[in-house]
């Protein structure tokens, strides 16, 4: 049975010496990601690559994103190929760049759900949350995480942050559930702990409010930064925009974003 490659092949025999103009182009608006990424692929399949923007760049519906030279079959193949790497990830950076304007200079817009992916697209859709220029870390130093389990495995709260008191330099950032009793109270142990960053990862608009209202009320607010995440969409931002928080993580709203629409044309065929 003739395979994929045969076929294409066969198809494109009679034209083998011909070279083929073609631009890639939006069809839909948005912000590119994984440009850089195309480039290297498009060189590998043998097209000449005559113009692509740059991540970050945003287009318009219409707009060209790119234009490669090559064999009508190389030029085949990056329709399957080039396609596929820009679409997605630039949906994704599209989505970010949504979030990070609507936000404003505050709050910070991270996204952490990269780590809920395979890992063969770990490193893509990173890149993508920054094209958007948004964070896909809570915070821009080095630091340390202590998520639920940590916390949970280390003896709670106090004692997970005596845990990593010697790692000097680090951040020190803390995911409160509501385990250990009242939201607050995890506040107050883990600020009084000296905690950086308080990570109130419930979704939960009520746990917020208490936890900014508890760090103002106690004298604590300027000594602590404080994040809120869970289920949180566009939609959301200006109601928490009222809020004294410092960082939203908006998770699946962005990664699950969807692909930036575009297709290859050719737009000149010579001997």
């Amino acid at each position: 049975m003739k395979t994929d490659k045969d076929i294409r092949d066969e198809i494109f025999k009679s034209v083998s010496g011909k070279r083929v103009t073609a631009s890639l182009v939006a069809d839909g608006e948005g912000v590119m990601a994984e440009t850089e990424v195309v480039r290297q692929e498009a060189a590998s399949l043998g097209l000449s690559v005559e113009k692509l923007i740059g991540d970050g760049s945003a287009v318009r519906k219409g707009e060209e994103i790119g234009r490669f030279v090559g064999s009508p079959k190389q030029v085949a193949m990056a329709e399957e190929v080039l396609i596929g790497i820009l679409a997605k990830p630039s949906g994704i950076a599209t989505a970010a760049r949504r979030c990070v304007e609507h936000a404003g200079e505050r709050p910070e817009i991270v996204c952490g759900a990269w780590k809920k992916m395979p890992p063969s697209q770990k490193n893509s859709i990173r890149r993508a949350i920054a094209a958007g220029g948004a964070r896909f870390r809570i915070c821009r130093e080095p630091f340390v995480y202590l998520d639920k389990n940590y916390v949970e495995m280390l003896g709670g709260i106090e004692k997970s942050l005596h845990a990593v008191a010697g790692l000097n330099g680090r951040v020190r950032v803390v995911q409160l559930k509501g385990r250990y009793g009242d939201i607050t109270h995890e506040a107050m142990i883990a600020v009084r702990n000296d905690a950086d960053i308080l990570f109130v990862d419930t979704g939960n608009r009520e746990d917020i409010r208490r936890v900014v209202s508890r760090m103002s009320d106690s004298g604590m607010r300027e000594r602590v930064k404080i994040a809120f995440g869970g289920d949180i969409g566009i939609d959301d931002i200006d109601e928490l925009k009222e809020l004294d928080v410092d960082i939203l993580d908006i998770g699946r709203h962005i990664v699950d974003a969807p692909l930036l629409d575009m297709k290859i044309e050719v737009v000149r065929t010579d001997l």
